[in-house]
This record gives structure tokens, sequence and C-alpha cells, in this order.
């Protein structure tokens, strides 16, 4: 387990990665969090630390082996990449693994990792767990995320996720980020 972080993120060492907010997964019936919510959350970090100078990784999911992705694969709007970010397209549950996202955060120096995006469960603790296993401290947006329900989200916020990391809300991050 990783010890806490300190009360400030040192944003030039920290990335946000945001998974899987795209309109056919956030249109989803989510729990605790509806889509919108998580979006505009994760919005509202993403805009932070952009403006303090973070590094924003933006992650979507593909399904392999077919010829044409779904309808809503895309990133949802207020999540398009700009300019600095990184992409990541996954073809399994976590964000590392075969993208060269460690390599890519690495040549950044990040040192620190905040969570964000859908599902609690799958795609943001995969992509967590890999983190962790990689040497990233890793801190949970635990509002800019949700499960896909409210049992199994509170759950892992409450039971497997500070096992990697810290949980904290939107606001308390961005007072961390300052």
């Amino acid at each position: 387990m990783n010890a806490p972080l300190t009360e400030s993120l040192v944003a030039r060492r920290a990335a946000l990665i945001v998974v899987d907010l795209m309109p056919r997964i956030v249109e989803q019936d989510m729990g605790p969090h509806k889509g919108v919510d998580v979006v505009s959350r994760a919005g509202r970090l993403v805009a932070a630390f952009r403006h303090a100078g973070g590094t924003v990784v933006l992650v979507r999911v593909e399904r392999p082996n077919v010829a044409e992705q779904p309808p809503g694969s895309g990133f949802v709007p207020e999540m398009l990449p700009r300019t600095g970010d990184i992409t990541v397209v996954k073809r399994t549950i976590g964000a590392f693994y075969g993208t060269g996202l460690a390599g890519q955060l690495r040549e950044r120096a990040v040192e620190t990792v905040v969570m964000a995006g859908i599902a609690t469960t799958m795609g943001v603790e995969s992509t967590a767990r890999a983190a962790s296993d990689h040497g990233f401290e890793v801190i949970f947006a635990s509002d800019a995320m949700s499960g896909i329900t409210t049992q199994e989200h509170e759950h892992a916020l409450t039971v497997t996720l500070p096992r990697f990391g810290e949980v904290l809300t939107t606001d308390e991050i961005l007072q961390r980020l300052g």
C-alpha cells in the first residue's frame, strides 16, 4: 500500500487519467453518480490540470477484432483531447497494458496519477492497479467516477481502492492542486 501524499499536489509531477468517458458508456444507468455528473466533475479536474501545467490523459476503449466500433465510441465533447494531452486507446480493461502509457508518463516526470471515469471497478480500478504496479502514487476522485451500481462503487471506495492510494473528492483534489 502506498503512503498517503502530502497536502499539496505538484501539477507538473501529476497526471489526471480520465477513463472511458464516451457517450455509449456515460449514457448508461450508473450508480451512485450519473454519467453527466461524472463528466462535469472530471471536466473541472481537466481544466484545473491543464491550467496548472499538469498532464491530462484521456482514455477510451475499443473492442478488439471488430471491423467497426459501436456508435458513441469517441470521447464525450467535454473530454476532447487538446494539444499536450495524452490520448490512450485501450483494448483491455486497464489503460497501461500495450499502450506505452507508463513510458509517456515517465517522460513527463509524472509521479502521481489522479483517477477519474467510469466504471469504478472496471477501467478505473484496473488502470489504478497497474499505475501502482508501475510505481506511481495514486489518488482517486471519488465523485468524478461511478460504478455500475452504487453498492460496488461504495465498496471499492471504502475497501479496495484505499489499498492502492488516497480517496478524495473532486473539491479536495482541486484544493491540493491549488
